[in-house]
């Protein structure tokens, strides 16, 4: 008879805490520059490309960086991979900001930094295999999906508040020792297994990575999976990039499409930490997809058409909601769906679809623009259509048959 009782620590808790800091400081320093481009474009005396630049290293050296951090992931486990993520954003957070004021030092620390990444956010399921039991894990992969949801946040509010005070020679520092104290914390107080599984035997235990990859592409539900990663974070990635230029030809201010930008990823931390737990409590991780990808839908034809600034905002609220709480459902389905390839390969392989989908999105929005009036509609009824495609999709997925065994 298999083994129904089996014990879960309250370390776990400690182990997400400390694994959640650092995925925030790393996304806090991805997002730095964003909300203060022409600053930034002025400071340093560069176009607002080469600002941009910046932020788009952290998807061009995923996917160079992403196959083989999952396979150190789950070859030497996550606490050995996360540690050599740490290490890179806490080093190269600190060289970003005792050099400050030369372009050239700041662009190579970024993308060391960038290297750090997929050591980190490929592990988001394999810290909740390895400390959480079944009935957690998506929970524990949405607290760790928000993580990564706050420090976008955090960086979209902080640094231009901290840059009208102190300027950019300070507060890329100030960011520095805050990413060398999480790097400090995790390397302390990080391990890799609790004393004894959190699960009954045959739920923890996974393949080797090239033999997971085999059987990956053999699993049509996550085929499925990565086309609809591929086309959610692929469209989340371009309206985030291009939300000033979506909302301001119907009358709308840059400051308010910087409240409009943090008010949807306000939605997503706020789904992230609500939905997963339903999915958990009710063993189902389908409908969840299906309805988050419905909600994401009409928020985003409500960004699309709002003339009011009320209305608008909480179309933002809505697209953040449904379409980034979809983040943790989807990549706990998807190590679920592909058992026993490893979690570090299926995570890292979702978030390699929306790296790559982002780069593509975020430059096709902006063939699509008016060259008249550079109005985005066409380009959001574009990706309107994509979400609906995505949301046809999701019901050929079939439950998790791993969960379904669970009950």
């Amino acid at each position: 008879m298999p083994v129904t009782s089996f014990k879960v620590y309250r370390y776990r808790w400690t182990m997400l805490l400390v694994f959640m800091f650092i995925v925030t400081m790393n996304q806090m320093l991805w997002i730095t520059f964003a909300p203060i481009t022409s600053k930034a474009a002025q400071f340093y005396r560069v176009s607002d490309l080469l600002i941009g630049l910046l932020s788009m290293s952290f998807m061009i050296v995923y996917l160079f960086v992403a196959i083989p951090a999952s396979w150190a992931i789950d070859t030497y486990g996550f606490r050995i991979a996360v540690g050599i993520g740490a290490v890179l954003t806490g080093v190269f957070g600190l060289v970003r900001g005792l050099a400050p004021a030369n372009y050239t030092v700041v662009l190579l620390a970024q993308i060391g930094i960038a290297v750090g990444q997929p050591f980190i956010l490929n592990s988001l399921t394999k810290v909740a295999a390895r400390w959480f039991p079944l009935s957690e894990r998506a929970t524990a992969t949405g607290l760790g999906t928000l993580a990564m949801y706050l420090g976008i946040i955090i960086g979209m509010f902080l640094t231009p508040l901290l840059t009208l005070k102190y300027g950019l020679r300070q507060t890329p520092l100030f960011f520095g020792i805050a990413s060398a104290v999480s790097a400090v914390t995790f390397l302390l107080f990080a391990k890799e297994h609790p004393p004894t599984p959190p699960c009954p035997p045959g739920h923890e235990e996974r393949s080797l990575m090239f033999d997971g990859l085999k059987s990956v592409f053999r699993q049509k539900d996550f085929i499925w999976l990565m086309v609809i990663f591929f086309i959610g974070l692929g469209v989340f990635n371009a309206v985030s990039t291009w939300i000033e230029n979506i909302i301001k030809p119907r009358g709308f201010s840059t400051g308010q499409a910087g409240v409009l930008g943090g008010l949807m990823v306000t939605g997503g931390i706020v789904g992230a930490a609500i939905l997963p737990i339903f999915s958990d409590r009710s063993h189902r991780r389908k409908p969840f997809i299906i309805l988050a990808l419905l909600g994401s839908g009409f928020g985003l034809l409500g960004m699309t058409f709002a003339a009011q600034y009320g209305l608008l905002l909480f179309s933002g609220f809505l697209f953040g909601f449904f379409l980034l709480s979809a983040g943790p459902i989807g990549f706990q389905y998807g190590a679920e769906v592909t058992y026993p390839a490893p979690e570090g390969t299926s995570n890292g392989l979702l978030i390699l679809m929306g790296q790559i989908s982002g780069i593509i999105f975020i430059f096709a929005m902006d063939g699509f623009k008016s060259k008249v009036t550079g109005s985005m509609t066409a380009s959001m009824l574009v990706s309107a259509g994509l979400v609906l495609i995505a949301f046809i999709l999701s019901f050929k997925l079939k439950e998790s048959a791993l969960l379904k065994g669970h009950e």
